[in-house]
């Protein structure tokens, strides 16, 4: 068992047509907050501040918001900023028995162009789906 790679596009089509699955960012409070992130998504951090360690609760955390809407047997849907921290995520999660998990290639923001700046070469937001911000 392995973490699947969906790229943006393929997450949404993925998502609209699995209404039951767990779509979860997993980036930290504050890009969650202030930087936005796709609509429909919980938030979950994998690595949060103020200790930027990675969440001890976060398998725990997961398995409470599946049982806690799809009765246990729900896809996991995982991003972050760029697809680096959410596979790592994801991993944790097939370790820990979680049978079905995805990874969102190219993330919320995308990798960083040549001016250091992101959502410009990809990301969820790049594509054009949707998001919010608080």
């Amino acid at each position: 068992m392995s973490v699947k790679t969906l790229n943006p596009k393929e997450a949404h089509q993925f998502l609209q047509a699995h209404p039951s699955a767990l779509f979860v960012d997993v980036r930290s409070n504050m890009e969650y907050l202030f930087v936005g992130h796709p609509a429909g998504a919980i938030h979950i951090p994998w690595i949060d501040e103020p200790e930027w360690k990675v969440n001890p609760h976060f398998v725990t955390q997961i398995r409470q918001a599946i049982l806690g809407g799809a009765g246990g047997a729900a896809p996991v849907v995982l991003i972050c900023r760029s697809g680096v921290r959410s596979l790592e995520a994801g991993k944790v999660l097939v370790q820990a028995g979680v049978k079905d998990v995805y990874n969102v290639e190219e993330g919320f923001e995308g990798a960083l162009d040549d001016h250091h700046h992101r959502s410009t070469v990809g990301g969820w937001r790049f594509h054009g789906l949707p998001w919010e911000q608080c």
